[in-house]
């Protein structure tokens, strides 16, 4: 008589299968299975059963066909086979999706197309930064106070942060007063260059902001070598002379020139520049979106005084009645909330952006960006704008790229230099 072999597993998670054949009649499967059940419970509960405390040996029963006989009908039963089929893992897949081994988990859609979602990045950096321009700018046509408007771009952007801090979203780093002291010249700088900038929006045309602003690598650099010690090579140097040389055409005809806008620009400039040399004695374990967070609520408190002082018995005199007699309260505190919003978002995008590329992408990526911005704000504002002055934006912007490819590249040079000894 052939045997049946089922393997029976304590706690039993597994009901065997059988596939059973009889000349005469089928045994019903469920009743063959429950006498199965009170088979080997009998055989657990035998003292001399080998499933006993301490014991090694794998748990198996047989079961001979006489005795299934004895349970189904007086007729032996013919035995072919062994047969194992696969456990309906429905209730493995509620509990957890425990895989059997056989399928690998599939990947999520991020890690199938990254190339795709670091695009959607740079765009999604791109629209909302183009977005606040053009918003910001129309906000200074009818509401000219940039000292106060910097101020709701960082009260907003605080609130965003506190938001996300109370729902873990991302969970709160804790901050001490070492740190603390660390962050404060990070945030003031923060604080100038940021006000500095709305000013010259406000003052100038949005698209002569940005030109000048190119300017900031030639400020980076100085800074590197007169202040850090740093020696900047001269084949840097010569890439940042058509950056001076654009911009200085650019000012010369350009239709919406004053000093305000060109000397706060310039100031901001230096604040940003001043502002990454801080940045890098204050790093620490803190994670960027923590360490921006900070920056913007401690900026904030250094942005209301100034504000209060400079524009505050203006505004409550005619600047708020003035600005809702124009565009109605509901649009004025609408366009004061979004400016706010974009500008917390599209500098939380930048740095999501430049995390997941190399610095030479890096590179690229601001100066196409700043390509966007001033092509968008000519567009959309209609600005006239001279031979000249089209002719020394380009300029500059060519020169910002030659200079961001060549520090790129000096970077990774030295990254390279500096792994070949430790290998």
């Amino acid at each position: 008589m052939a045997s049946i072999t089922a393997v029976i597993q304590s706690p039993i998670h597994r009901l065997p299968s059988f596939r059973l054949s009889s000349p005469n009649r089928t045994v019903p499967a469920i009743y063959f299975v429950l006498q199965c059940r009170s088979l080997a419970s009998k055989a657990l509960n035998s003292p001399f059963s080998p499933f006993t405390e301490n014991r090694t040996v794998s748990p198996s029963v047989e079961l001979s066909s006489k005795a299934i006989g004895l349970l189904s009908s007086r007729q032996p039963l013919k035995s072919r086979s062994v047969v194992r089929l696969p456990v309906v893992r429905a209730a493995a897949a509620e509990a957890g999706g425990a895989s059997d081994g056989l399928n690998s988990p599939s990947k999520s859609f991020a890690a199938r197309f990254p190339a795709l979602i670091t695009g959607f990045y740079f765009f999604m950096w791109y629209f909302l930064n183009v977005i606040f321009n053009i918003l910001n700018k129309k906000v200074y046509n009818y509401f000219p106070y940039p000292y106060f408007v910097s101020v709701i771009h960082l009260l907003v952007g605080a609130g965003y942060c506190l938001i996300s801090w109370a729902v873990g979203l991302p969970k709160r780093a804790p901050i001490d007063k070492e740190l603390l002291l660390l962050l404060t010249p990070v945030s003031l700088c923060h604080a100038l260059g940021h006000v500095m900038s709305n000013v010259s929006f406000a003052a100038v045309a949005v698209s002569f902001t940005h030109t000048i602003k190119a300017l900031e690598p030639f400020f980076n650099a100085a800074a590197s070598q007169f202040v850090l010690g740093h020696q900047i090579p001269f084949s840097l140097w010569l890439s940042l002379a058509p950056v001076v040389l654009g911009v200085s055409m650019a000012s010369l005809t350009e239709l919406s020139f004053n000093w305000t806008g060109f000397v706060s620009a310039m100031i901001s400039n230096v604040a940003f520049t001043y502002r990454s040399i801080y940045s890098k004695k204050a790093m620490t374990g803190m994670d960027s979106t923590n360490v921006y967070a900070y920056t913007t609520i401690i900026a904030l408190l250094f942005c209301i005084p100034p504000a209060v002082m400079i524009e505050g018995p203006q505004l409550l005199q005619h600047g708020f009645k003035d600005a809702i007699a124009k565009v109605g309260l509901q649009k004025f505190l609408s366009d004061l909330f979004w400016i706010g919003m974009f500008y917390h978002l599209y500098n939380q995008l930048a740095a999501n952006t430049l995390e997941r590329v190399a610095p030479l992408t890096h590179a690229v990526g601001n100066v196409l960006k700043r390509v966007f911005v001033i092509g968008f704000s000519i567009v959309v504002f209609g600005n006239k704008i001279s031979t000249q002055t089209g002719i020394g934006t380009a300029i500059a912007i060519a020169g910002v790229a030659i200079y961001s490819l060549n520090k790129a590249n000096l970077e990774e040079q030295k990254r390279r230099a500096a792994k070949i000894p430790s290998s």
